[in-house]
């Protein structure tokens, strides 16, 4: 009776990160965030401290709450120059585009 090969499923996963990997010197797409109201405040506010793609990749993790406790950790915590105004823009933004839970 034979063994199965566990070196298969190994060399399967080589070659997706091979395939998957971005090519060397290959240009970064910009971020495109999803139309609507509150989009160009969060462009501009999260943007001037980090890459939008956060967001993206943030977003299967978030519900408004945890949006909300985010957006005010960068306000308390990191320094975020935003108003009570423009934190309820960007929750309220984030929460129905980018809520994953």
């Amino acid at each position: 009776m034979s063994h199965p090969d566990w070196r298969l499923p190994l060399r399967r996963v080589a070659l997706l990160f091979v395939l998957l990997a971005p090519s060397a010197g290959a240009e970064e797409l910009p971020i495109a965030l999803a139309p609507g109201t509150g989009r160009e405040t969060v462009q501009a506010s999260c943007g001037m401290c980090h890459s939008l793609d956060y967001i993206v990749i943030n977003s299967p993790f978030q519900d408004q709450a945890a949006w909300e406790k985010t957006v005010r950790k960068m306000v308390n915590v990191m320094g975020a120059p935003l108003s009570e105004e423009q934190v309820q823009a960007i929750v309220a933004y984030l929460s129905q585009h980018y809520a994953g839970l």
